[in-house]
């Protein structure tokens, strides 16, 4: 069995007795840092096999820990905080672990993304995790480009010596939204920001930022080119059915492409004969 292990982001209280319990139970606990899991292990008086897992070693890796759960060991797989695989190394050994069709069991427990967003107060029963952006600006604005239309609070991870210019991209592209900046959660100097883009910037312009971030920026409008009328829906309708889509299949399409009710396209949709 492969347990997936979620530890404290800052707070050590914040682990929970189920992980504990397993972290007794394991043959060997696979860690992005042994250094930072051996201090965890260590404080709650545990003593386990520790081998690294990280972005550089990982798919090397892979193979000989599914080697050992085939043999019945049980691992418990780790990250410096938080839960492995949301933004930090995990994810290509939960795949391999799942397409070998072994035993996997995901522990639930702290994690900074929902943290964050609920520190930010903007009240949206529906959210977007993007993670981390892409270091190169030119990457970045892309991927900003392609987030205008996001109708939802979006959530991003940023390291301090990133944060002004990820804040200074997001005015550019996203402009002056509201926006919440949370800093060292759970720790001893949590903090969180909230105000709009560019007065958040400034701030931080003015003083260093420090620790790691959870950014939480409001959704926008839709683009202005998804408010079509009726007859420029009725007649994409008919483009696609006229391609061979079903009725269902082409009315989900438009309904997903204007952001509109399946049922309020599907009456446009019964107008055009089958």
């Amino acid at each position: 069995m492969l347990y997936v292990c979620p530890t404290p982001i800052g707070n050590l209280e914040d682990i929970t007795l189920r992980v504990l319990r397993v972290f007794q139970e394991v043959d060997l606990v696979v860690a992005e840092d042994t250094r930072h899991t051996g201090q965890l292990l260590h404080h709650f008086q545990i003593s386990r096999p520790l081998e690294s897992l990280h972005e550089h070693n990982e798919k090397g890796k892979t193979a000989r820990i599914l080697d050992l759960l085939r043999e019945g060991k049980k691992i418990a797989l780790v990250s410096d905080a938080g839960m492995p695989g949301i933004s930090d190394p995990g994810s290509f050994l939960l795949q391999e672990v799942i397409a070998a069709d072994l035993p996997l069991e995901v522990l639930p427990g702290a994690n900074a993304a929902l943290v964050g967003f609920l520190q930010s107060g903007f009240a949206s029963s529906q959210f977007l995790f993007y993670g981390f952006l892409p270091r190169r600006r030119k990457d970045r604005l892309q991927a900003l480009e392609g987030l205008k239309g996001q109708g939802y609070p979006i959530i991003f991870y940023e390291a301090p010596h990133r944060l002004c210019d990820m804040l200074k991209d997001l005015l550019d592209v996203l402009g002056d939204r509201r926006i919440s900046v949370s800093r060292e959660l759970t720790k001893r100097f949590e903090e969180t920001r909230r105000g709009r883009v560019k007065e958040v910037l400034d701030h931080f312009q003015t003083e260093r930022p420090r620790g790691e971030f959870v950014i939480t920026i409001a959704g926008g409008e839709p683009a202005s080119d998804v408010e079509k009328s009726e007859d420029d829906i009725l007649h994409l309708l008919e483009q696609l059915m006229s391609s061979g889509l079903s009725r269902k299949t082409a009315v989900e399409q438009v309904s997903g492409k204007y952001r509109l009710p399946k049922n309020q396209v599907y009456e446009i949709a019964l107008r055009i004969n089958s």
